[in-house]
């Protein structure tokens, strides 16, 4: 919560200046407060009713500067309103929301004298010192719209009764439009009800009266009067609300609510059908306060208030008992501050100095000790990195020697396979061949042998008296023995000298 310095406050303290009575409100929490102190972190807040101010509108030219605003508005308020000169009043304004094609900037004044708000207030000055935020009753129904409590558009019509004052209050399209007191307060409904009863009754005793039993109270007498009294309470508002209707040109009250600091009245909303042609709705909101009972309407609204973005409400402060500025924006707060800074910036050269010197002994000091350290550590790791590379070549000689004895045994290993493995299948691999050759009588020349990754090849020089048989035997041998090998002869020649016909046979394994 903010106020107009942007101060943070923790609590809202709100005061009816009228009855004193406060109420603390923290986070969504409201009690009352029935001891109120001051306190830095708590903001205070609170009203002046309709009675004790003056209120007009006021038209200025467009070419007015904003910052001249205030002085133009208060001379013409002086000046259109007959004020008295000798009275230094405190006015503040809002501004009439128009469109484009308006002539002048209207501005809705508030005046009020500044014996009245010393008077109301002494109690409550003595309670707690200061009062942050004084503001009149009217403009607080604007919370009900910045907070959606009530919705919708058109004009809006507030009655409000309270021990001291009552007020009647017209808002349109969500913004204030008139405001005036009626002489309707409780204690004068209470001295009207006691001459037409013709005995005195206590005022409490008749507010209770109100409360609990309204105007439908069982007792008779008691009843006929208050009939005849709101009967005349009613006629008064329905004069101030047709004056507020031909005044500023509204053709239709959408809404009225009705309430009072007591709470709703039984059988009020009759007399609102009655005279004034309207069904009342009860002027008794859900603000999102956590409360045990009954709170009066306006303490809520002053809470709520507080809570409202500057933007979203209308800003008017009639307060005269501002607390302090903190401390250094007082004149004995800036002379202190002259003078602090003047010893500061003449000792902060030879301070500057010496702190210097003494932090760089210091740093001197931590790098030495951070060096031994160092250097310590060091030497521990050169010892091991030497160990470590002693113990390598030590270990590379032992791998060297079991990789040479590996290389030999493998060696060994693959002379022993070959023997075992590839002499026994060369020789029956010839055997088999051997028999064909024979059968076609065929003979060898010559044999070799190959092996790869990929295959194992018999190459044979075969020779025979006649070519037919070589072809023979190419031919069987690749009808009826192809299960294992794969044959291959390019050419068969003749040789002349030994008149015998040769050729180069491969066989390939599978």
């Amino acid at each position: 919560m903010n106020n107009s310095n942007e101060q943070v406050f923790d609590t809202v303290l709100s005061n009816n200046p009228y009855n004193h009575t406060y109420y603390l409100g923290s986070g969504n929490q409201l009690s009352a407060a029935k001891n109120p102190q001051y306190g830095k972190k708590q903001y205070g807040i609170s009203y002046l009713n309709t009675s004790s101010f003056i209120t007009a509108q006021i038209g200025v030219s467009k070419n007015i500067p904003d910052d001249d605003l205030a002085f133009v508005i208060e001379t013409k308020a002086y000046e259109e309103l007959a004020l008295d000169m000798a009275i230094e009043y405190t006015i503040d304004f809002i501004e009439v929301p128009t469109d484009g094609s308006a002539k002048e900037r209207t501005f809705h004044v508030f005046i009020v004298d500044p014996l009245v708000i010393d008077e109301t207030f002494a109690q409550t000055v003595s309670d707690l010192q200061y009062v942050d935020q004084i503001v009149p009753v009217p403009l607080l129904l604007k919370t009900l719209y910045s907070h959606e409590i009530v919705q919708g558009y058109g004009a809006h019509c507030y009655i409000y009764f309270q021990e001291n004052d009552a007020f009647f209050t017209l808002y349109n399209e969500q913004e204030f439009v008139y405001t005036k007191s009626l002489k309707y307060s409780f204690r004068d409904m209470h001295e009207r009800f006691c001459e037409l009863l013709g005995e005195q009754i206590d005022l409490a005793d008749f507010q209770t009266l109100l409360a609990t039993e309204g105007l439908a109270t069982q007792n008779p007498e008691y009843q006929k009067y208050l009939i005849k009294l709101f009967g005349e309470l009613f006629l008064h508002i329905n004069d101030v609300l047709n004056y507020a209707k031909r005044a500023y040109e509204i053709e239709t009250i959408e809404e009225i609510y009705i309430g009072s600091q007591i709470g709703s009245i039984a059988g009020v909303d009759e007399y609102c059908q009655t005279y004034l042609g309207f069904e009342a709705k009860a002027f008794d909101f859900s603000y999102g306060f956590a409360t045990d009972s009954y709170i009066d309407q306006i303490h809520q609204l002053m809470q709520l208030y507080v809570r409202t973005d500057k933007a979203a409400r209308y800003d008017v402060n009639f307060s005269i008992y501002h607390r302090p500025p903190p401390f250094f924006q007082r004149h004995s707060g800036k002379l202190f501050a002259v003078t602090a800074l003047s010893l500061v910036v003449a000792f902060a050269y030879p301070v500057t100095y010496w702190t210097m010197g003494y932090a760089e002994s210091v740093r001197k000091a931590l790098l030495e000790k951070q060096y031994r350290e160092t250097h310590a550590i060091k030497v521990t790791r050169e010892e091991t990195i030497n160990l470590k590379l002693a113990q390598k070549a030590e270990a590379q000689k032992l791998l060297d020697a079991e990789i040479e004895l590996f290389e030999e045994r493998k060696a060994t290993l693959i002379k022993i396979h070959d023997v075992k493995v590839n002499y026994p299948m060369k020789a029956e691999i010839m055997a088999a061949l051997t028999r064909e050759l024979n059968r076609f009588d065929v003979s060898v020349a010559d044999i070799n042998y190959k092996q790869d990754d990929h295959e194992k090849t018999f190459s044979l020089r075969v020779m025979a008296k006649k070519d037919k048989q070589i072809t023979d035997l190419v031919e069987f041998m690749t009808k009826h023995r192809t299960q294992r090998f794969h044959y291959n002869i390019e050419k068969i020649e003749l040789d002349e000298e030994t008149n015998y016909y040769r050729g180069d046979l491969k066989v390939v394994l599978k």
